[in-house]
């Protein structure tokens, strides 16, 4: 697959659209510095929160001497902190992911990717990139702000698929390479031989606010097969001759439906977001009504 040009990724009405969006977290995470986010958790900061007692080694700058004056009764001011916030794509880059029409899963992916990296830098929210398939590849290292934009296109744009894939061996090198914890949005197709358990047990280890978009071609979704084919796994290359029958179809249907049925059940189970799609849903409408819907952004 060709490099993509970064400009053809985003267009600019769809840009326009995202400068009006901004990440959400459903949880309080400690940042590392000052960021533009408002946390929930209390501390000394810019905009005040609350009072509470006096306790001795308390720093004498937040007392308030008026209420000293009224209640004789020393107090501290607490403050509404502001907080940095993490966040962290996930681009599965695997051969499984370079299929469908007219848009690939992993076109789709990226598209997606670019697009909530694009929010984050234009509301100074520190984003970072991991490709994965084998083993997470090259990271995009966490930056924020506008002036990141360039260099953050140019690397969506350069991410091609790869042979091998591993999910579990991609999540733990994620996790330990990126130990703060934030929101992480996961986009797959979730097509690994070893299952997606033991991969996704890593986030719930490291306390991340975990979305997983879960995407599907539309030929997967609804196959419009028919007559005696011959099927090439596309990582494997392992080669199956079929039959496709509408009892085989109907089959098909049922596994695919309880496939998709538990892993949502145990993300969702393990306090993670699933969020299915497929590659004819408009990437913009998964951002403005979708994503809006389950909190990720607003």
């Amino acid at each position: 697959m060709a490099v993509a040009d970064p400009r053809t990724i985003l267009d600019p009405s769809l840009m326009a659209k995202l400068d009006q969006l901004e990440l959400l977290s459903r949880r309080v995470f400690r940042g590392r510095q000052k960021g533009e986010r408002r946390s929930r958790k209390k501390g000394v900061s810019v905009e005040f929160a609350d009072y509470r007692d006096y306790v001795r080694g308390d720093d004498t700058r937040h007392l308030d001497w008026n209420i000293f004056g009224r209640l004789e009764r020393l107090f501290i001011k607490l403050y509404q902190e502001e907080e940095d916030l993490a966040f962290y794509v996930l681009v599965d880059c695997s051969a499984s992911m370079d299929f469908g029409t007219p848009i690939t899963k992993f076109e789709y992916a990226r598209k997606m990717g670019t697009a909530l990296g694009y929010i984050a830098l234009s509301n100074q929210d520190k984003i970072g990139v991991t490709p994965f398939s084998g083993r997470a590849g090259t990271p995009f290292r966490p930056v924020r702000g506008k002036g990141q934009l360039p260099k953050f296109m140019n690397y969506m744009g350069a991410l091609d698929v790869q042979k091998s894939t591993s999910l579990t061996s991609s999540c733990r090198d994620f996790c330990l390479q990126n130990r703060q914890a934030g929101i992480v949005v996961l986009i797959s197709d979730f097509l690994d031989d070893s299952g997606y358990e033991d991969a996704l047990k890593h986030f719930f280890m490291r306390n991340y606010d975990v979305y997983c978009i879960h995407v599907l071609s539309k030929e997967e979704r609804t196959p419009e097969l028919g007559g005696h084919l011959e099927l090439i796994d596309r990582e494997s290359g392992d080669k199956q001759e079929i039959t496709v029958t509408g009892a085989l179809l109907e089959q098909y249907n049922k596994t695919l439906e309880g496939w998709c049925r538990g892993i949502r059940d145990w993300t969702t189970s393990h306090d993670m977001s699933y969020i299915p799609t497929t590659t004819d849903v408009p990437v913009e409408t998964m951002l403005l009504s979708y994503l809006r819907a389950r909190g990720l952004l607003k």
